[in-house]
Parts: structure tokens; C-alpha cells; sequence
């Protein structure tokens, strides 16, 4: 079994904001993967079906991915459809669930993704099946204690490439914090849990951090895929600041 804190990371950023330009400019920031957020996010069908193919041939070094609401197929189809390499789904508790998240990711005999040549419409390419199916990346969010349960069968789910922690809510179902979270070096903690069950069933541990000091606390614990900025908070962190410094500096 191969330990996740000899594997390099990745890098990945985050769209909140259901603008194109915005997330051109997160996708031009340098990190390996961008998740465009259409559960707590502002993105939805319409804007999604435009925007991913534009990001896709304009960035084609970053895998374009989407958090879907849930795991309903026909928007994981949808998503996958516009172009996206891959899903992130919220909420996956158990086995079963991941199981029908990554066959709604892969056509058949691997699952059961619908035929849809949406890139023909836009005069793109048009991956064969086998391809596609090859190329997908199916991601679960790992976000409460029966998810945590779970983990060793959910990351041995055939199909399920990443398991990836919500802090903020996992942090919630335990009455605790992100910060203390991930602190917890507890016997049976829930990190460890995750880690461990990734690295036996050889799939990626990703996590969302959202600023530098959470990544390298979820790196330390073996984490390897981690998002570590996003707009909206970029815009609510360094425009205060630069008003601040202003008013300070041009007195």
C-alpha cells in the first residue's frame, strides 16, 4: 500500500461565481484542476452548457470539473455532455450511492451514461464511449458520519477515482471546526479514516481547503488533492484589504 504523502499534489481552484470570465481567470491561475460550483454556487444549466466548452478548449492543461447539486444522472449526462472531464457530488453516504454516481459517469457496459453527442453541436470533437469512459473523472464528497462509516467501501466503489472531504460540513456532523477537524489526531479519527481507506483502495484523497494554511494542515494528513482558492472569497479577502491599505497609504 503505497502512502498518499509521497504522492505530489494537486493544485486546485474554485468557481463560485456563474461568469465565464471569472472563471477564465481562475483557470488561468496556474492550478491543475477548476471546479465550476453548481451546488453552492451561483452556476446553473444554461450558463454551465456555455461556459464549459469555452474553458475547455481555452485551458485544455486543466481539468475542468463541475459539483453537480446531487447525483442525479440526468445532471451528471448534462454536465458531462458540455465537455466536463469530470463530477464532484456532494453527499455520498455509502457504497451504493457511489456506485450509481460513477455509472451515471460511464457509459455502457460500465454504467449507464446516456448517449448524448453534445460536442457535435459545436462542431467539437466527439469522444467514442470507450474513450470517454477511460478519460471521466468520477469524484464523492465525503460530508457526514455515515459517510465516514462508510469510507472503506465507498473508496473501493469501482468507477470512484477520488474521495474528497467537505471540511465545513464533515466539521458540522462531528459539532467541531475545520481548523479542529483536522487537528483531531484522535484514535479513529475521521481523516485518518478517509486516508487510510483511500490509500488501500488506491484512489486520490482530495479535499477542499480554500486557503493556504488548511491545505498544508490536509496535506500533513495525507491529503493530495487539494483546492486551495476560490473567487468569491479571493474577492472578499484581498479588496477590503487593498481599500485598507489604501486609505492608510494615500492619506
Amino acid at each position: 500500500m503505497k502512502s498518499n504523502r509521497n504522492l505530489p499534489v494537486r493544485i486546485g481552484s474554485w468557481s463560485m461565481f456563474a461568469s465565464v470570465e471569472s472563471a477564465a481567470l481562475m483557470a488561468s491561475s496556474g492550478a491543475d484542476w477548476l471546479v465550476l460550483d453548481a451546488q453552492h454556487g451561483r452556476w446553473e444549466t444554461a450558463a454551465l452548457d456555455g461556459a464549459i466548452p469555452l474553458l475547455v478548449a481555452a485551458f485544455p492543461e486543466v481539468s475542468i470539473q463541475v459539483r453537480v447539486p446531487s447525483g442525479d444522472p440526468a445532471v451528471i449526462n448534462r454536465v458531462l455532455d458540455a465537455g466536463a472531464a469530470g463530477v464532484v457530488v456532494p453527499v455520498v453516504n455509502d457504497a451504493a450511492t457511489a456506485s450509481a454516481v460513477a455509472a451515471a459517469c460511464r457509459y455502457p457496459p460500465l454504467g449507464t451514461r446516456s448517449w448524448g453527442p453534445h460536442a457535435s453541436l459545436r462542431g467539437a470533437e466527439v469522444r467514442p464511449p470507450g474513450r470517454a469512459n477511460a478519460e471521466v473523472s468520477c469524484t464523492v464528497m465525503i460530508e457526514t458520519r455515515e459517510a465516514v462509516a462508510h469510507v472503506a467501501s465507498i473508496a473501493t466503489t469501482p468507477g470512484v477515482d477520488m474521495v474528497f472531504v467537505g471540511p465545513m460540513d464533515l466539521a458540522l456532523a462531528y459539532g467541531t471546526t475545520p481548523d479542529e477537524l483536522v487537528a483531531d489526531r484522535s484514535e479513529g479519527n475521521a481523516l485518518d479514516a478517509i486516508v487510510a481507506a483511500c490509500e488501500a483502495a488506491g484512489v486520490v484523497a482530495g479535499a477542499f481547503a480554500g486557503r493556504l494554511s488548511l491545505a498544508e494542515a490536509l496535506r500533513e494528513r495525507g491529503f493530495t488533492a487539494l483546492s486551495v482558492t476560490v473567487d468569491s472569497m479571493l474577492l472578499a479577502a484581498h479588496g477590503p484589504a487593498d481599500v485598507a491599505a489604501a486609505r492608510d497609504a494615500l492619506r
